[in-house]
């Protein structure tokens, strides 16, 4: 399991781990019942102090995608998809609530905003 932090993120390193082993089980390279890096060792692996480790799996298990067990470990929760689903979908309205802010205040119409959108979700298929 390869974490990458970026010192230069807007992100807190507790929550670029949280998001990357999110992606990882969404994307299935981690699967159900897969075991994660102690805490100590991806610490380790990474550079990163085991209290910021602990932050992000404390997250992780709070939102259901993992699972520890004092003794066993930490190991990937049963499939939560719609729970991402749901979580990246706020985060999309955040973005957009913003967007329709910025278009408000400039006078930039809604089938401007619409048709910019489109391209841009349309951009990588």
């Amino acid at each position: 399991m390869e974490i990458i932090i970026s010192n230069n993120a807007n992100k807190p390193i507790y929550e670029q781990i949280t998001s990357q082993i999110k992606e990882m089980i969404m994307s299935g390279e981690l699967k159900e019942g897969d075991s994660i890096p102690s805490m100590r060792a991806l610490a380790k692996s990474i550079r990163v102090s085991v209290i910021t480790v602990q932050k992000a799996y404390e997250d992780l298990q709070r939102d259901g995608f993992i699972e520890t067990t004092v003794g066993r470990g930490s190991f990937v929760a049963a499939a939560n998809k719609e729970l991402y689903q749901e979580e990246q979908q706020r985060r999309a309205e955040e973005h957009l609530q913003k967007a329709a802010e910025i278009a408000r205040v400039s006078n930039i119409s809604l089938e401007k905003l619409k048709e910019l959108l489109t391209m841009f979700y349309e951009e990588d298929e």
